[in-house]
């Protein structure tokens, strides 16, 4: 009688198996899906919230809309840059912690890499290579990427007449060029004392472009830094992180304040095309402080300015995640919410006009725009292909032109 073979210590079908290799196909997802949106997605925050929310609620269906404009309105009160912590807080929703972790990184790894090169170039050369042309045709499809998300969050956002009012009023203020940190709390807070107001009546007697880039160049300012130069970029790249509220602006004058005027490292005009290579490359403005790092002190400079910057915002929606879901378990957090989702779709329907004005500039841009919004509408073709064919024409204009 042969030997009966060892017995498994585990049963064959263990449903723990079947849940780790389906939290490590969750987790591929999101790494591929953010390396993917943080690869294509130019034109500043407006763009990218409207990336995530085509690819994610109307082609996988990770979410639902409503959740979506919960995510986009919590990353609203916490400071720093908001589209990357909307792309944490998706990756969170998919995956637990490791999707937290692996979308904010692979979201900002891609722009971080080419902003470096960038700098390379500039520190090498004293220039680098104008953009217009590759922005010509990529922005104008932006446009309508942001312009088909607007309407498909309209619905969701917009529950009544009240909450239309509100967001035409935060609209018309943004145009008039109020603050948006002003829009978006008066937005929640009006909201939220509408909701009490209406329950005390019920209740008593009664009843959110880039132009070509000449630079002085010239070598980092630390060519071999010490410990304590690193250290002082590493922690005032870290500060910024954790304060900045507001568009990239309010990022200007933050890093003009630190960077020009009290330590000195940096000129005005370096910074200048600091950001405006933050704004030309794909992924978070942010990336802003990667050429900074880079200029200042080289590669290791560029590595600890972006760690720095966005480590606060990993933080900060790591304890934002305990606290989304109970926004919509009362009466009054939930107004509070609908009230600041109102607020920040109008903002980004503000963003989305005024990039449009600089964007579509003649009948080819403008045609560019149609026929990418004509496509999103009928079709469920991947933002990729209308970047790329918008980068396309952008340079055969270039060359023929």
């Amino acid at each position: 009688m042969s030997p009966q073979p060892p017995r498994r210590n585990d049963p064959p079908n263990n449903p723990d198996d079947g849940d780790r290799k389906a939290a490590r196909r969750r987790l591929r997802e999101v790494t591929l899906v953010f390396l993917k949106l943080g690869t294509i997605a130019f034109g500043g925050p407006a763009a990218h919230t409207a990336m995530m929310r085509d690819e994610l609620v109307r082609r996988r269906g990770w979410v639902s809309d409503q959740r979506f404009v919960d995510l986009m309105g919590a990353t609203n009160l916490i400071p720093g840059p908001n589209s990357t912590e909307l792309a944490i807080h998706l990756g969170y929703d998919r995956a637990r912690r490791g999707g937290l972790i692996a979308a904010g990184v692979c979201f900002i790894l891609p722009a971080a890499l080419m902003v470096t090169a960038l700098a390379w170039v500039y520190v090498t050369y004293g220039h680098t290579p104008a953009a217009e042309g590759v922005l010509y045709g990529i922005v104008p499809a932006v446009i309508a990427i942001i312009v088909h998300a607007l309407f498909g969050l309209l619905r969701t956002v917009i529950k009544n007449i009240w909450l239309g009012g509100l967001a035409i009023a935060a609209l018309a203020a943004y145009l008039l060029g109020a603050n948006e940190l002003l829009i978006l709390a008066a937005g929640a807070l009006l909201a939220a004392a509408t909701r009490l107001a209406r329950r005390l009546r019920r209740d008593s007697p009664q009843g959110l472009l880039a132009v070509p880039l000449l630079g002085l160049g010239g070598s980092p300012v630390f060519p071999d830094p010490t410990g304590g130069q690193l250290a002082q970029l590493f922690l005032t790249m870290l500060k910024i992180g954790s304060v900045l509220y507001g568009s990239g602006y309010v990022l200007l004058a933050f890093l003009r304040g630190d960077f020009v005027d009290r330590l000195g490292w940096v000129t005005n005009q370096q910074l200048i095309d600091a950001v405006s290579i933050g704004q030309v490359t794909p992924g978070p403005v942010f990336t802003t402080a990667t050429f900074l790092g880079y200029l200042i002190a080289g590669p290791i400079g560029a590595f600890l300015a972006t760690v720095a910057i966005f480590l606060p915002s990993f933080l900060f929606v790591g304890l934002l995640t305990r606290l989304t879901d109970k926004l919509r378990s009362s009466d009054w957090t939930s107004a509070l919410l609908d009230g600041l989702n109102a607020a920040a779709l109008a903002l980004m329907a503000g963003v989305s006009f005024q990039l449009g004005q600089s964007a579509i500039i003649d009948w080819l841009t403008a045609a560019i725009a149609l026929v990418a919004l004509v496509l999103l509408w009928k079709t469920k073709l991947n933002n990729a292909w209308l970047i790329a064919g918008g980068t396309a024409v952008g340079l055969a204009h270039t060359l023929l032109t």
